[in-house]
């Protein structure tokens, strides 16, 4: 059987990188009270604030009625609140509110703390070298994203 060493592939090693860092994240957030999901959907509104529901849905992969859903639980808590577009008003747009901020506050002051914590060891140059690269390999899927380019699967090669 054909054998590869994933120790050192790309694709998991991000992607064991970013399921490790949501772990780590989910405990040092835990007392807040908020879910992953709930988490993320404020970290996307603290990114990108005022964005349609739509548009929220599409960054978090998500189908809408869950998305919808999310809003009411963080609607009834306070933290954010639909506002309809002014140009369309079948569009609804979500805001963080300013009862939101002592929790974005708190969860800012961990990712930071977890993105030293991650990044130990490493030299300011390294560091920034890193989220270099990694911006370029961002751009690069990027780019194949918006122009629909098809990634060809590799040929099997029989030896």
């Amino acid at each position: 059987m054909f054998q590869e060493d994933l120790s050192r592939n790309f694709g998991f090693l991000l992607h064991d990188v970013a399921r490790l860092m949501r772990l780590v994240y989910d405990r040092r957030v835990k007392d807040l009270g908020l879910t992953r999901a709930q988490w993320w959907v404020l970290t996307h509104l603290f990114r990108s604030n005022g964005v349609s529901q739509t548009e929220l849905a599409e960054m978090l992969e998500v189908e809408k009625p869950t998305l919808g859903r999310l809003i009411d639980r963080l609607e009834a808590k306070g933290w954010v609140r639909r506002e309809s577009d002014e140009r369309d008003r079948r569009v609804w747009r979500v805001f963080l509110t300013a009862d939101a901020e002592p929790a974005m506050r708190s969860m800012r002051e961990v990712a930071a703390g977890l993105r030293r914590d991650a990044l130990a060891g490493l030299s300011a140059s390294e560091r920034e070298q890193f989220v270099d690269t990694l911006t370029a390999v961002k751009a690069n899927l990027a780019r194949l994203g918006a122009s629909r380019q098809k990634l060809r699967k590799p040929e099997r090669s029989d030896d």
